[in-house]
């Protein structure tokens, strides 16, 4: 029986992933989930692939939206926290989709910064759930025999599925059977998520998810025993949308449709 084995957020966009005993779907995801992200001095996103002095996957971010109080976690344990304030508009290119916010005044912008050693700003998107790659994506799947089996064709113990940075793990199942769902409603405890496609990956998928440092070469390994999706595509788990909204915990049963 399929079921959910693990639930990972990121309240900031490109900081550590958070592990979730439950969370709850809405239409637009997860409201804790990448509810803010980064800017650099260009006014460009930040991710995984930016240059900085210092990798942020080590930074942990927790967000109370009760009391919209913002807390990150430095790996020196530094804490930078305050309740959250909006200041001046901005708007964010994510892959061509324009998404107006405001910048976030209070510390994070200053340690940040110093931590990654070129100007940042904090972010929050004017409507939860759009500080994502892609709209009908905000639900992402991937199974842990998928990631189990990623790392027997790699010749290690574990391939570390957090490097997939994916909301919702499942068990149960055989290697790579999400990729079946496509085109499917899948419930997912209290929840419905249309699936929509399968995952192209990217280098960020090859880094240390503690350390930032490239350890695992996860596009050629995939590539080598999966193939390529169309003439370029490197796929590893599935995303969709919400289409009946509820609350997952981990236990829940997972059912395709």
């Amino acid at each position: 029986m399929l079921s959910v084995s693990w639930l990972s957020v990121a309240p900031v966009k490109g900081l550590a992933l958070s592990r979730r005993d439950e969370v709850t779907l809405a239409a637009h995801g997860v409201l804790e989930n990448r509810r803010f992200h980064l800017l650099d001095e260009r006014g460009e996103f930040v991710n995984g692939l930016t240059r900085l002095e210092r990798p942020l996957f080590g930074v942990r971010a927790a967000w109370d939206p009760t009391a919209d109080a913002l807390e990150l976690t430095f790996p020196d344990g530094t804490v930078a926290a305050a309740p959250v304030e909006l200041g001046e508009s901005v708007t964010t290119d994510f892959y061509g989709r324009l998404e107006p916010g405001r910048v976030v005044a209070g510390p994070w912008a200053e340690a940040l910064s110093s931590f990654a050693g070129r100007p940042l700003r904090l972010v929050r998107t004017d409507e939860p759930g759009r500080a994502v790659d892609r709209l009908d994506g905000s639900v992402s799947i991937v199974s842990d025999e998928s990631a189990d089996e990623l790392a027997r064709q790699a010749g290690v113990d574990d391939a570390d599925v957090r490097r997939f940075r994916m909301l919702v793990g499942v068990s149960g199942g055989r290697p790579h059977e999400e990729d079946g769902w496509v085109g499917c409603d899948v419930r997912i405890g209290e929840a419905v998520v249309r699936v929509r496609e399968q995952v192209a990956r990217c280098a960020i998928t090859t880094k240390n998810p503690d350390t930032g440092e490239r350890d695992l070469d996860t596009l050629r390994v995939i590539k080598d025993y999966r193939g390529l999706r169309g003439a370029k595509h490197v796929d590893f788990g599935v995303y969709g949308e919400v289409v009946g909204p509820g609350r997952v915990r981990v236990g829940d049963s997972v059912e395709p449709r």
